[in-house]
């Protein structure tokens, strides 16, 4: 019998509790203001119990003489060491029949909603981003974390909505205020590991974990166990169904020890939900390119797109970045035209392990590309942005590679209005958990040169600090207008000029033709040929001069030409 973990209204006005607990000889649900309620014990270390507890009732579960939080709470009430909530996902729907959007179609715009004032103040955004051409949102993980900032990765109960954020009636109304603008919806999720701190499912249900499969945060996740199997793709299947998401993107899928859970969950995805544009996008270090493809997974995260611009831009050579510096603009004409740069050749920043799979058999709408991300520009020390980084000239050029080229773009929030503030890494935790994630912050950039001096290392920002996460929040750059003017024409001209042809695109070929250029061709789904010629020398040469009609220019640093 398949068991679905957590509370569950009944049509009887009843609720339905499970938990799986293989580690606890008894457990109980504690109502807050009501009797506790035995739990039968179940085959396979699964607890249930069916009591009157309508939504809105507060309870846990005691594991033995231990109180906990729900690990599939639908709601927390006094955080991740609080009360759990029984809600019921019934909600008023203005756009009930919203379909999503074409995969071709998408631009996205990656945004954190406790920077912008929570699932209300990503509301307010919409209008602008809807007027500049966006098409879709990207949130960073929403679910429930320790203390009230955090990135998200860090969370431990993946089925409610943080608190801070707002209430899950909330985020409903931001996805239905998106869907009312013509924006789908993305969401990152992290299935890899839990946060540190509210994390309690060691405790009862320790084979939830495999001590025999190392990650950065520990045990493995054992997804070849059908309980943690269920209560993985039963949130997925949550945030699609009850929440109206429309796309998911899985964080880090390298750190799952058993591909065939994502295959699997893929699968069941695409069964449940036949009549509408479900996106699932995946974040994979190993650029695993059998997992792409229209049954599967529509897309990858292209890290090798941001760290060969990176590379191109800034000359920065640091850590991961020593991967792409010899002869990048060679990396970035085999980016362009194949997807991957790493595609089974070894990696100077993995100890010279192959890392990748060849790509260059899919279509170019199989990578998400990306200038900026919360990644790329918060795991930096200090959290500058490109505007800080390189010179506008040549970032205006690499901003029209990436809306005009044929791989799906992403924007970071800010970028599509130059901003300059940092985006950095907070946390909001206390005690000895703080001075740890502190040190280990500092610790972690000694590799870098530029913090290779341990008193270089003191002046990285504490991620508990409030102010860190203050100053994190974007602000318009000096120059908003003109950026916001740039990013509302490309996309314009992107939706006008490649999406309706990109179904269909395949690669003709690209070269590099100088030390910072590139020249690249697509054949689009009617026959027609993009053709972008980028420099981002300090110097830029001439750029070819090719037949068709020019859609773009910026100088003598980038040209889009589209041929009939």
């Amino acid at each position: 019998m398949t068991r679905h973990w957590g509370a569950a209204l009944l049509d009887d006005g009843r609720t339905r509790f499970a938990l799986w607990a293989p580690a606890s000889a008894a457990v109980t649900v504690e109502i807050d203001g009501g009797e506790p309620v035995t739990m039968t014990a179940e085959d396979d270390g699964w607890f249930v119990a069916t009591t009157r507890a309508p939504a809105g009732t507060r309870y846990r579960f005691r594991c033995d003489d231990l109180a906990v939080p729900d690990p599939a709470s639908r709601a927390q009430s006094g955080g991740v060491h609080g009360w759990s909530v029984v809600i019921d996902h019934a909600y008023p729907w203005t756009v009930p029949d919203w379909r999503g959007r074409r995969w071709e179609e998408t631009v996205l715009i990656e945004l954190h909603a406790g920077l912008l004032g929570g699932f209300r103040g990503v509301m307010d955004r919409l209008p602008a981003l809807a007027a500049l051409g966006f098409t879709a949102i990207e949130l960073m993980p929403v679910n429930a974390f320790g203390g009230t900032r955090n990135w998200g990765y860090d969370g431990v109960l993946p089925y409610a909505p943080a608190e801070a954020y707002g209430s899950p009636a909330d985020l409903k109304a931001l996805v239905d205020a998106a869907h009312a603008f013509g924006l789908s919806v993305f969401l990152d999720i992290v299935y890899n590991h839990f946060g540190p701190d509210g994390n309690y499912l060691s405790t009862y249900a320790p084979d939830f974990f495999d001590a025999d499969v190392h990650t950065p945060w520990g045990g493995a996740v054992a997804v070849r166990r059908d309980a943690v199997h269920r209560f993985f793709v039963d949130n997925a299947l949550m945030w699609l169904g009850d929440y109206r998401i429309d796309g998911l993107r899985f964080d880090a899928v390298h750190a799952i020890a058993d591909p065939a859970f994502l295959d699997a969950m893929a699968v069941e995805i695409r069964a449940a939900f036949p009549d509408r544009h479900i996106h699932l996008v995946l974040e994979n270090e190993e650029n695993d390119a059998d997992r792409l493809g229209e049954r599967g997974y529509d897309a990858q995260w292209n890290d090798d797109f941001h760290n060969v611009l990176h590379v191109l831009l800034t000359d920065e050579t640091s850590a991961y970045y020593g991967d792409f510096a010899d002869r990048p603009a060679e990396r970035l004409a085999r980016c362009l035209s194949d997807g991957f740069i790493y595609q089974g050749e070894g990696s100077p920043n993995h100890d010279g392990k192959p890392r990748g799979k060849p790509s260059g058999q899919l279509s170019p709408t199989r990578f998400v590309a990306f200038l900026q991300n919360h990644d790329q520009t918060g795991n930096r020390a200090l959290g500058e942005r490109l505007t800080l980084l390189t010179d506008t000239a040549r970032l205006r050029a690499a901003t029209a590679l990436l809306l005009l080229g044929p791989q799906i773009p992403l924007l970071f929030m800010g970028e599509e209005e130059g901003s300059e503030s940092p985006f950095l890494f907070f946390t909001d935790f206390h005690d000895e958990l703080a001075d740890a994630v502190r040190e280990g912050r500092r610790k972690e950039f000694a590799k870098f040169d530029a913090f290779a001096d341990p008193a270089a290392r003191e002046c990285i920002p504490d991620p508990n600090a409030i102010e860190t996460f203050e100053r994190s929040k974007p602000q318009p750059g000096p120059d908003a207008a003109a950026w916001r003017d740039l990013v509302r024409d490309l996309i314009m001209l992107r939706q006008s000029a490649i999406v309706p042809h990109l179904a269909g695109t395949t690669s003709l070929d690209a070269e590099a033709t100088g030390a910072a250029a590139v020249t690249a061709r697509w054949q689009l789904g009617d026959g027609s040929v993009l053709t972008i010629a980028i420099d981002l020398a300090y110097d830029p040469d001439p750029l070819p001069d090719i037949e068709g009609e020019v859609l773009h220019s910026e100088g003598e640093r980038f040209r889009a030409w589209l041929s009939r």
